[in-house]
């Protein structure tokens, strides 16, 4: 009989949990939710909302709504978001995780000191280490008035101008040991006669995972890590799994899982994004039992 394991540590991190529980509780008192952009990167989950009621619209509808509720999800907004709702009487219910909520705060407070000193903004950097239009990072982005420049990897940092001021930021979700490669690149090409400033806000729930969920990946025959493939946290986790246990398939639902990895099979050790709910892996541990039962 093979033996299903599923990761404690897998499954919504505290932001996400909070925005689908903003959203449940919103659509129980009946009318109708919206929500700008998906509440969370996994298909099944959102048709779950779907189906209670939730509609899900882009940035394009949102200037076509008055008077409505409206969901920010838990990877922030820009400003011009939040003045938008406001010209159009939109009621939003705020579900930005606190720890972008944090962030954002941070990089306009930098923006905002470079435009009063005796500076002018452009003789300084503000760089965000994240994905070029990801949600959460256009939120970042935002604060700064479209001027912060954002580098997805190790192998963009060359393009900085290193003979002016540089403020490193992180999206929340990303590696953070590529975090410290650029940091330490930087640092050594950075002029004597210009300022460098690095501010770790990688969120530790998900940068934890990491070494977590190595351990749990190469304990296991086979990994079936359960994960929307939008999802940029997935990708990062997934990657993580397939670099210590080559056995690793990535499947969004139980109907992608295939007989014939079972073959030789002992132990099947079943993990997930912080965008995965706990639900989705369990009807992939149910899905295993029956194959296993063939």
């Amino acid at each position: 009989m093979i033996q299903i394991e599923i990761d404690n540590g897998s499954g919504f991190c505290f932001g996400v949990t909070t925005a689908i529980k903003k959203a449940e509780e919103e659509l129980a008192q009946g009318g109708t939710l919206y929500c700008l952009g998906d509440i969370v990167h996994n298909g099944m989950e959102c048709d779950r909302l779907r189906q209670m009621g939730l509609v899900t619209i882009n940035h394009d509808n949102l200037r076509q709504l008055h008077d409505v509720k409206v969901l920010l999800r838990a990877h922030g907004e820009p400003p011009e978001t939040y003045e938008l709702a406001r010209r159009n009487n939109i009621e939003i219910i705020d579900a930005t995780c606190p720890v972008v909520l944090k962030l954002q705060k941070r990089i306009k407070e930098q923006y905002e000191c470079s435009l009063t000193s005796h500076l002018s903004p452009l003789t300084s950097q503000i760089v965000i280490f994240g994905k070029k239009g990801h949600a959460e990072v256009l939120g970042l982005v935002g604060q700064t008035q479209s001027n912060a420049i954002v580098i997805e990897n190790f192998d963009e940092v060359e393009k900085l101008d290193f003979s002016r001021d540089i403020y490193l930021y992180s999206q929340t979700t990303k590696s953070l040991d590529e975090f410290h490669r650029i940091i330490d690149y930087i640092q050594s090409h950075i002029s004597p006669d210009a300022l460098f400033q690095s501010f770790d806000t990688i969120c530790r729930s998900v940068a934890n995972r990491m070494p977590n969920i190595s351990q749990f990946a190469v304990r296991h025959d086979l990994v079936l890590f359960v994960s929307g493939r939008k999802s940029s946290n997935g990708k990062v986790l997934y990657n993580e799994c397939l670099r210590v246990n080559p056995n690793t398939h990535l499947v969004e639902g139980p109907e992608e899982i295939e007989p014939q990895w079972l073959e030789g099979i002992e132990t099947v050790g079943i993990c997930g994004a912080t965008s995965t709910p706990k639900w989705l892996m369990e009807q992939c541990r149910d899905k295993l039992e029956v194959l296993s039962e063939k």
